[in-house]
């Protein structure tokens, strides 16, 4: 793993609530259209619900139809990690992490809109915080 920090499984489930500590470092998915984050319209910018890192601004933020919070680019590409993800009934998906932390966020799927790149960053809302402008 690229993460810059280092705790262990047991030091994350001290900090972390339940349903974040299943989904960011267990590889959980929370259920769809359940997330707080869904249907958020505010301006403002997505970090990673584990260590505070930017990852994704809300003017990237698209409503996908899919129940999660979409995406069609990372504020910074260098805040996330990319890799390959088959632990699923042996699909191939790619698995978006946090790079600074190792969190599991979700996945990137290649139908996003085509104008703004194709891409679509499928997130859990609690592997997130919002903060809003102002």
């Amino acid at each position: 793993m690229d993460s810059e920090m280092k705790k262990t499984n047991a030091e994350w489930k001290k900090e972390l609530p339940s349903e974040v500590y299943h989904v960011t470092r267990e590889k959980g998915t929370e259920q769809a259209f359940t997330g707080k984050y869904l249907n958020n319209k505010n301006e403002g910018m997505y970090i990673c619900s584990n260590c505070g890192t930017m990852l994704f601004s809300s003017d990237t933020k698209f409503d996908s139809g899919t129940g999660w919070p979409s995406f069609t680019d990372a504020v910074n590409r260098e805040h996330i990690k990319l890799q390959e993800d088959r632990e699923e009934y042996g699909m191939s998906r790619v698995e978006v992490l946090c790079k600074h932390c190792g969190a599991h966020l979700g996945h990137v799927f290649d139908d996003g809109p085509a104008d703004k790149g194709g891409k679509r960053y499928c997130i859990n809302s609690c592997s997130l915080i919002f903060k809003g402008e102002g």
